[in-house]
């Protein structure tokens, strides 16, 4: 998924998006947890007029600024690892979601593929059931 609201946009994307994969929280192995930070975005905008602090975690490494994964509380089961952080190689998608495009900044022209999906906020299939629809489900 490329996320083009502000908060991945400023955190994570050189582009004007971050990439957001989906993972099982139990399989997550963290070495080096004294390394880590938590930012919670605070939220403030025409449909927040009140600042609301995010309930995703979005966690980073403390010595080197990488933005690493996100996680909320809201969905345990789930992590959401920045492509940017993954070392190894990751396969190739057949097709993108580019969403939150109601966030995109102004100088950001989406690169929309023949059999993307776009949304201008939250699609209803969720990351886990795109990876299912897209045959990259692993087990």
């Amino acid at each position: 998924q490329l996320c083009y609201c502000s908060i991945c946009r400023k955190q994570q994307g050189g582009g004007g998006f971050a990439i957001n994969l989906g993972a099982d929280n139990e399989t997550l192995n963290i070495r080096g947890k004294r390394s880590l930070g938590v930012f919670r975005a605070e939220i403030e905008d025409d449909e927040h007029p009140h600042c609301e602090i995010s309930t995703g975690e979005r966690n980073f490494c403390k010595k080197c600024g990488s933005a690493l994964w996100l996680y909320d509380p809201t969905w345990p089961e789930l992590v959401h690892p920045f492509a940017s952080a993954i070392d190894s190689d990751l396969p190739i998608p057949p097709s993108r979601v580019h969403l939150m495009l109601k966030y995109k900044a102004n100088w950001v022209e989406p690169v929309v593929g023949k059999h993307d999906k776009v949304f201008d906020v939250y699609p209803e299939e969720s990351i886990a059931d795109w990876h299912k629809r897209t045959g990259m489900w692993v087990e």
